[in-house]
């Protein structure tokens, strides 16, 4: 158990390598991963699963402690992500299957990845984990609908499949998960030291799977779309910041929030494109699954190097009373 938790946080530590080299190898040598396309939906169950096995009664405490900040995480997550990509369809002018994919990515809720950055940054840990549990929560009402309010223009819409696709895919095995914690409590939190290593497994795998399905389509229009996910990830960071600044929120909880409202539960934006519109607009989500694992361990360097105005102000009177 050991040798797999220390494999564990290895192949942790190294996530957005392992990422970008198995969706290179995929591009490369698509045949040898398009078997894995049909599963990509149990895949991402797998990954709700261990989330359902690490969630407690904690990490909705602070919905109670401070609705606020909550509130303020929930709302950034579902607002900010989600126009931005409608803009950039619009504003770009992107075919209507890369235009549903880059919205599907901004409508989906935020992704476990945003609690570990969260605290690499020295942000808000226990208030980026919430947001995360609620945002995940509501996604099976709040995602079909956004995305038929801003997608349904350039395809059609099916919002009571999408809503039963996610109920399946997430809600369903998050339940499970909780379930299996509750009745056999010790092998859950032995089990709990190696989720990483199978969840980043199920993540490669579902890049891997996309990537190979959409050679073709990424090889004419990858560009374009790489440079969308970029600018839709930072300005997600940027805006999320603001968000909180705007509602004069402390440094590290500003820091949660940007980190929640700009890093999506990709995986589940590919697994809804694959079952319910085309290979292409599965792409802009595996794409972002490769950037944000590599802008998020960025920006969290950047943060955890900031301090707060107030908390250096505090330090300067004492400085200069002493």
């Amino acid at each position: 158990m050991k040798t797999l938790e220390r494999v564990s946080q290895f192949v942790g530590n190294t996530f957005a390598i392992w990422v970008l080299l198995f969706a290179v190898l995929a591009f490369v040598s698509p045949a040898t991963f398009t078997w894995i396309a049909p599963h990509i939906s149990l895949l991402l169950g797998i990954i709700m699963f261990g989330m359902g096995l690490t969630l407690s009664g904690n990490d909705f405490k602070e919905v109670f402690k401070r609705p606020k900040d909550v509130a303020i995480g929930v709302v950034g997550q579902f607002l900010i992500m989600p126009l931005l990509a409608f803009l950039l369809a619009k504003g770009l002018q992107l075919s209507p299957e890369i235009a549903v994919g880059v919205i599907l990515v901004g409508c989906c809720p935020g992704g476990t990845a945003s609690n570990v950055m969260t605290f690499l940054s020295k942000g808000d840990v226990a208030l980026s984990v919430t947001i995360t549990s609620i945002t995940t929560i509501l996604a099976p009402l709040v995602t079909p609908a956004l995305i038929l309010l801003l997608a349904s223009e350039w395809i059609p819409v099916d919002p009571a499949g999408l809503f039963l696709s996610i109920v399946k895919i997430v809600l369903v095995p998050i339940v499970l998960g909780v379930v299996v914690k509750k009745l056999f409590n010790r092998q859950a939190q032995a089990s709990v030291k190696v989720l990483p290593l199978v969840s980043i497994i199920a993540i490669v795998a579902i890049v891997s799977a996309v990537v190979s399905v959409s050679q073709q389509s990424i090889a004419k229009t990858g560009l374009i779309i790489f440079a969308v996910v970029v600018l839709h990830n930072c300005l997600g960071y940027l805006l999320g910041y603001m968000f909180g600044k705007i509602f004069k929120m402390d440094l590290a909880k500003k820091k949660a929030v940007a980190i929640e409202v700009g890093m999506q539960n990709s995986g589940l934006g590919a697994a809804i494109a694959a079952a319910h519109f085309s290979p292409l607009a599965a792409v802009p989500s595996a794409i972002f699954s490769v950037w944000h694992n590599i802008s998020g361990p960025i920006l969290a360097t950047i943060f955890s190097r900031m301090k707060d105005d107030k908390n250096a102000t505090k330090n300067t009177k004492k400085t200069l009373s002493a």
